[in-house]
């Protein structure tokens, strides 16, 4: 079979640039859709599994990395998960995290010189057995992230959250996890639950990367107080706190985090 790819891009004359370039350096490339923004690449990824997905980083509702993001945790972890290049219009100090991930790159404009050594590495690729890249992709999103425009965020030490009428002044160090929960996140601890109103987007570059980890995209966990990671049979994976019933699902994108060393 054809190898087949999906493009995603919120410019249609960029996308349109795209599928023609790839038509002529790799004719028997088939493009089985193009979707207009990262909630539709999505959906469409995981009805057409596509054995390449182009990913422009910049989309209307959903960015390029959220979207992988997103679909790492619903792929279904018994098939090949799709070879990710991102497109990009980043200066070369934020293309500084690509050269270090597993996953290509583009760069706007597209240049055909450039796309052919991306046709080339995908081409090598596709020609070996499927391997899982989750790490390298968990490792692009945050240095990515780090990287894009906007100032640092101050490093929480305190967070203030609400219960019922009363502000609680929580330590960091005392907080379990955090789940987002609608448009809010609950902020969980060994006493209790609060709410605070932010997303986890927001929270995560705050939190201190060695103690904090984002899960899923739901969770970021204090990994002081992780017991244990447990897989079940279908290969998923989920956390156990220590003194607490309840589990925090991983998804796939994280799950090397508690892999055996």
């Amino acid at each position: 079979m054809n190898t087949r790819a999906l493009i995603a891009e919120d410019e249609p004359i960029l996308a349109a640039t795209l599928a023609k370039a790839l038509g002529r350096l790799w004719p028997e490339l088939v493009i089985a859709g193009t979707a207009p923004n990262g909630v539709a690449a999505v959906d469409m990824a995981l009805a057409l599994r596509p054995d390449i997905l182009f990913l422009d980083i910049r989309m209307p509702g959903q960015t390029g990395l959220e979207a992988a993001e997103d679909l790492a945790e619903q792929w279904d972890p018994a098939l090949p998960f799709p070879h990710i290049v991102f497109v990009t219009a980043y200066d070369d100090y934020a293309l500084q995290a690509f050269e270090r991930a597993a996953i290509d790159y583009v760069l706007k404009p597209v240049s055909d010189a450039r796309l052919a050594l991306t046709v080339d590495r995908l081409r090598r690729q596709l020609a070996r057995p499927p391997q899982a890249d989750d790490a390298g992709l968990a490792q692009l999103v945050a240095q990515m992230r780090a990287l894009l425009p906007g100032a640092a965020p101050q490093r929480l030490s305190i967070v203030r959250a609400a219960v019922g009428n009363v502000v609680r002044m929580i330590p960091v160090e005392d907080i379990l996890y955090f789940q987002a929960v609608d448009k809010y996140v609950n902020v969980v601890t060994p006493d209790g639950e609060a709410l605070i109103r932010t997303s986890l987007k927001e929270l995560v570059g705050q939190l201190d990367g060695d103690i904090f980890r984002q899960v899923s995209r739901a969770s970021i966990v204090n990994l002081r107080h992780v017991a244990s990671a447990v897989r079940d049979d279908m290969g998923k994976t989920a956390l156990v706190l220590r003194g607490r019933a309840e589990r925090l699902r991983v998804s796939p994108l994280y799950a090397h985090l508690f892999r055996q060393m």
